[in-house]
């Protein structure tokens, strides 16, 4: 059994490197899920399960390929505006899901019908049944990791990143976590991607007792993708790969840092692998998946 924790860019294009099979549980951040008129958005789950399903759009990783967006023009049209640009078919997913919670069923098993749906044999689970929140402080004031992301561009200052919300994990995600020979964190961005996993009661307690291998989604000090570096800096963290093997130094037995990363971490207790992570096709995909599956205990 294998468990990968997931956000919503950097490891949906290190899991269209697996094959899809039930052996295989993603746990996935939750906490940057809001609500779209009347609907509940998961980005992250849903990246997941389209990646998996071989729909995602991966000129944008996010959003289903080819998807159109005649909804959201013609509200836009009404005087209506909505902060997340939702496609028609991925508003489509986010209804379903809606309707599956409001008719008494959990996120996961609305997730679990989803993937039924979409023919995915991954266990594809949401990190938590509370309703969490990655809180940014700028100075334009408190906002949700949406705001700052989609609707700011990612630009203001960030002074800090909190949670908010109770932070406890499903009963699947600890039976996932505790059946599970190997833990993989994806290249994910650690603070608000990887970290309310990392946050939630009991989960960084199971890692610390795990054979866990984590990609760094920095090459030096550049963050592949996103606002990794801004983030990290709010949380005292160094923005660089040294950041994130301090961030990560208490539960990961394996750090795979770039090929072209010179990061010296020979002062840390872990050992650090160099391989190709950028993954610009499904071919380097499925290379850096399979390094890590031969790294396996």
């Amino acid at each position: 059994m294998l468990s990968i924790l997931s956000g919503g860019t950097g490891t949906p294009k290190l899991l269209r490197g697996f094959k899809d099979s039930e052996d295989i549980s993603v746990i996935v951040n939750t906490a940057e899920d809001v609500w779209v008129s009347g609907n509940k958005v998961t980005p992250d789950v849903d990246s997941v399960m389209y990646t998996v399903a071989g729909i995602i759009d991966d000129k944008k990783w996010w959003g289903i390929k080819g998807d159109t967006f005649n909804t959201f023009k013609a509200l836009e049209e009404m005087g209506y505006f909505e902060e997340i640009m939702l496609g028609d078919r991925d508003r489509a997913t986010c209804i379903y899901r809606t309707d599956v919670i409001n008719s008494g069923s959990t996120l996961t098993e609305a997730t679990k019908d989803l993937c039924n749906v979409f023919q995915i044999k991954m266990n594809v689970l949401p990190m938590s049944e509370y309703d969490i929140t990655s809180v940014i402080s700028t100075p334009l004031g408190d906002m949700h990791f949406q705001d700052f992301w989609v609707g700011m561009h990612g630009e203001p200052d960030v002074s800090a990143v909190r949670l908010m919300g109770q932070l406890l994990p499903t009963p699947e995600v600890m039976d996932a976590l505790n059946a599970s020979d190997d833990i993989f964190i994806g290249p994910s961005n650690p603070i608000t991607s990887i970290g309310p996993i990392l946050s939630l009661e009991g989960v960084r307690e199971t890692l610390q007792i795990k054979f866990v291998i984590a990609v760094s989604p920095f090459i030096g000090d550049q963050p592949i993708s996103g606002p990794a570096a801004k983030l990290m800096k709010a949380r005292g963290l160094e923005p660089s790969t040294k950041g994130v093997a301090e961030f990560y130094k208490d539960i990961v037995d394996i750090l795979i840092v770039d090929e072209r990363d010179k990061t010296d971490l020979s002062g840390y207790d872990f050992e650090v692998d160099h391989y190709d992570t950028l993954m610009t096709s499904v071919e380097k995909s499925k290379a850096l998946a399979d390094f890590m599956l031969s790294k396996c205990v």
